[in-house]
């Protein structure tokens, strides 16, 4: 006997089903359906790979480098502050004001992101600022890259001068799927789909009208 529709699944599952349905009955405005609009899967494994250069530290890493920093100091070497490397900036806040200010060379944010409205305002901004923008698939993709469980947004602000070239391809390529196509893009209404059931009544109705 067929009972899979009579198991009494977990709550979360419950949730994330029941999400999923009304994302396709309601009609959903453009602002939240643009996020059902990924980056395609190879453009957004080379945009992963980048990255992993520019992680943030990890606490134990600056326990480290402090600890270093320290030694040398005790032993009457002098304090010579280092340079900071660049790094992935993250969380909405850091890459609203980065976007800003103009400094955020890419802007990437996750399409799970929930509640949405955290980053809902994102893609305008970066469209009125003139900083390339893409949506990827997975806030815990994006969670890896800055040590943490999910990332709503990482930016990139500075690259080293060998991953320049490979950026800027990046970029080419992204602006072209985002940014140009904001207009179209702001047009697309989602949902609105019926199920099965409402389908064929309202092809019956149809049919006896």
């Amino acid at each position: 006997i067929y009972l899979t529709r009579f198991v009494k699944w977990p709550r979360y599952i419950r949730l994330q089903r029941q999400r999923a349905i009304l994302y396709k009955r309601l009609k959903v405005p453009p602002a939240i359906n643009q996020f059902t609009q990924a980056l395609d899967r190879q453009t957004a494994t080379q945009l992963l790979k980048l990255p992993h250069k520019y992680r943030p530290e990890t606490k134990q890493e600056k326990k480290q480098r402090l600890l270093a920093r320290a030694e040398k100091k005790a032993a009457g070497k002098g304090d010579v502050p280092t340079k900071r490397p660049p790094v992935l900036r993250a969380e909405v806040n850091t890459v609203t004001t980065l976007v800003e200010n103009k400094k955020a060379q890419l802007v990437v944010i996750a399409h799970d992101v929930d509640p949405i409205e955290l980053v809902v305002f994102l893609p305008a901004l970066c469209r009125k600022m003139g900083v390339p923008y893409c949506i990827i698939k997975g806030k815990a993709r994006l969670g890896r890259l800055v040590h943490r469980k999910t990332c709503t947004t990482v930016a990139f602000t500075q690259v080293n001068s060998e991953d320049k070239g490979a950026l800027a391809k990046l970029v080419e390529a992204i602006r072209t799927n985002y940014n140009d196509r904001y207009d179209e893009i702001r047009c697309h209404w989602g949902g609105n789909v019926l199920g099965p059931k409402s389908g064929s009544y309202r092809q019956a109705r149809k049919g006896k009208g």
